[in-house]
């Protein structure tokens, strides 16, 4: 069961704080619990599920998942701590636990706990000492050491052999906590007596229950050899780049021995003490110079201790001790890791919305590593730290989709090396249409003109309005306004078409009734709460020659059409009588033109064109 050993703590958007802890057993079954995050943030699992809670793990993976009706933190796929952080100690899974309305972030880490799944093994499975007959008691000799990947007290914790006449083990540690063993001579050997001496050598771990790795020792004893080879150092400490190229060499190992021929010639090895070793060095065996097999990294492994061995021609070997620290370079670039991202975003949303939740994370160390975190461009997006290396993409300024209608959005992420490393990513931020405009008419007045007496569903024209909006908000439909109270029901004599806007007659008009009207015309959006604009439609009647001319005097059915007198003295030009006539047509068709039509004596008598005045053509 997995122990919290701190309460988490909250971090609000642009502060720092304190890491919560927490504990599970490598390889715990999934669904196993670790603990329960609604309690140690103070919330309930309701307020859990409406802020929307979620985990963003600092890799990619998601070993870890949170229940966010119970607030329950368990296991959603089996961890290997050797697997995921080797001899690394203490081996932790970091994550955040986010949370909206408003945005907090919590940091927290489940430290794994090792557990004794794995036995000492001895990469040979016989080891083979050579050792001279003079050697005398006490004298030491180093073991090939056995690799146990577990940590701390399921590690190797000792070493002890089977019974012999010999030799008894000593186990010593190093300096970086793994243990190793050494032979200790108990007694002289005897080449004549017993050439050869064999036992067995255990490595034991300190699980419970213990587990072991068992390999086969052979001794050999040699004839005597008076000098073994000395190192003009017993430990050697060197500096390499993690750049190196592969071969590049790392130090050059020496030791002389005293005896002359093949006892005094000296050949030098790498002694096994970890399959890493032997993976990454390699030594001149005439030279003692030692090189490397293959590129070093930093950021995998900081420091190797090796042992190496000097062994003249007659058997006798020395040791020495050589620790080799890597040093860092600049070559990693920044990661830009995207946890949340919301591609689309409403014109409406107020200033720091989150668009966008990321971390940046750079393997290197020091300067190398310290990364900071920029928006090239001018965008209105910023960036909100919120602790080390997490951050948050948010709006700066109000949105207007009218104008910019999508952002390609760079984060880009630099490190402080020499030379600076960067890396960037780009998300594509599209912007939802709110209805924040109003259609607009193209015209504030439309005039359109209808000649009297067409007949119902004549075309008179087309208004128009366009909305600045997308989508049913950008969507216009047309209608015509009700007259106010005691107004004339002009919206009675045309209608509009809701979705295009033309304009068509609803009966025959009469010009002598109606020669114009005005009618308000509304353009409304499909958004919610809908917008709308106005407009004016005023519609002129076109006269047509519909009408005959009426005759007002003398009217046609009064005696006044039996004759007029004329006197007998009457000259040419004499005023005998006026015709008065009327049209109620307008324009030329109300134009009037008078003639006879029909005369007794057709010279005597002639009519004004146009004022129907009748007058005497000649004296009577």
């Amino acid at each position: 069961r997995a122990v919290a050993l701190i309460l988490l703590l909250l971090c609000v958007s642009g502060m720092r704080a304190e890491t919560a802890l927490y504990s599970v057993p490598e390889e715990a079954e999934t669904g196993s619990f670790v603990a329960n995050i609604a309690k140690d943030l103070g919330l309930t699992g309701e307020e859990l599920s409406a802020r929307q809670a979620r985990l963003v793990p600092e890799g990619e993976k998601q070993y870890l998942q949170l229940n966010q009706h119970t607030g329950d933190l368990v296991v959603r796929e089996q961890m290997d701590r050797e697997e995921l952080c080797g001899q690394t100690e203490p081996c932790l899974v970091r994550f955040e636990v986010l949370l909206e309305s408003p945005l907090q972030s919590f940091r927290a880490e489940v430290s794994l706990t090792d557990i004794n799944d794995h036995a000492p093994v001895f990469l040979n499975k016989e080891i083979v000492l050579k050792i001279p007959e003079s050697a005398v008691p006490e004298a030491r000799f180093l073991l090939e050491s056995a690799q146990d990947p577990d940590v701390g007290n399921n590690s190797l914790q000792h070493y002890n052999i089977s019974s012999n006449d010999y030799f008894h083990i000593y186990t010593r540690r190093r300096s970086d906590g793994r243990r190793y063993a050494e032979l200790v001579l108990d007694r002289a050997l005897d080449r004549e007596q017993q050439a050869e001496v064999a036992f067995s050598v255990t490595a034991v771990d300190g699980g419970s229950p213990p587990r072991s790795g068992t390999a086969l020792i052979r001794v050999v004893v040699l004839d005597t050899n008076d000098n073994i080879p000395v190192f003009t150092r017993s430990l050697y400490k060197v500096r390499v780049l993690e750049n190196s190229a592969e071969g590049a060499p790392v130090v050059v190992v020496s030791a002389t021995d005293l005896d002359s021929g093949t006892n005094g010639e000296i050949a030098y090895s790498i002694v096994q003490n970890s399959e890493e070793n032997l993976q990454t060095f390699k030594i001149n065996p005439e030279t003692g110079q030692i090189g490397l097999k293959k590129t070093v990294d930093y950021e995998e492994t900081k420091t190797y201790e090796i042992d190496v061995q000097a062994t003249d021609g007659g058997g006798l070997s020395a040791h020495c001790k050589v620790e080799v620290q890597v040093e860092d370079v600049n070559d990693n670039a920044p990661e830009v890791i995207i946890t949340s991202f919301t591609s689309t975003v409403s014109e409406a949303a107020p200033p720091n919305t989150v668009v966008a939740l990321f971390n940046v994370r750079d393997r290197d160390s020091g300067d190398n590593g310290r990364t900071s975190c920029e928006l090239p461009g001018e965008q209105p997006f910023s960036i909100t730290p919120l602790a080390a290396d997490a951050y948050a993409l948010v709006t700066s300024e109000a949105l207007d989709r009218e104008e910019v209608a999508e952002y390609n959005v760079t984060v880009r992420a630099r490190d402080e090396g020499s030379p600076a490393l960067s890396a960037s990513k780009t998300l594509l931020v599209r912007l939802l249409d709110v209805n924040d405009n109003a259609p607009t008419f193209a015209q504030a007045v439309y005039t359109m003109v209808l000649s009297e007496n067409e007949p119902a569903g004549t075309s008179l024209g087309r208004l128009s309005a366009t909305d600045a909006d997308a989508g049913k908000n950008a969507g216009v439909r047309y209608a015509l306004e009700p007259p106010p109270p005691g107004a004339p029901a002009a919206a009675s004599f045309v209608s509009v078409d809701t979705e295009s806007g033309t304009v068509r007659a609803l009966r025959p008009l009469d010009y002598e009734e109606v020669r114009a009207f005005e009618v308000a015309v509304r353009a409304t959006d499909g958004g919610s709460p809908p917008l709308s604009a106005q407009a004016v439609l005023r519609v002129v009647v076109r006269d047509e020659n519909d009408n005959a001319p009426v005759v007002l005097h003398p009217p046609p059915d009064s005696s006044a059409a039996a004759g007029e007198l004329v006197p007998r003295w009457a000259r040419a030009g004499y005023l005998v009588a006026k015709v008065v006539a009327v049209d109620a047509d307008a324009g030329q068709n109300a134009w009037l033109s008078y003639e006879l039509a029909k005369a007794t004596e057709p010279g005597l008598f002639r009519v004004g064109l146009h004022s129907g005045e009748v007058r005497t053509a000649r004296a009577v």
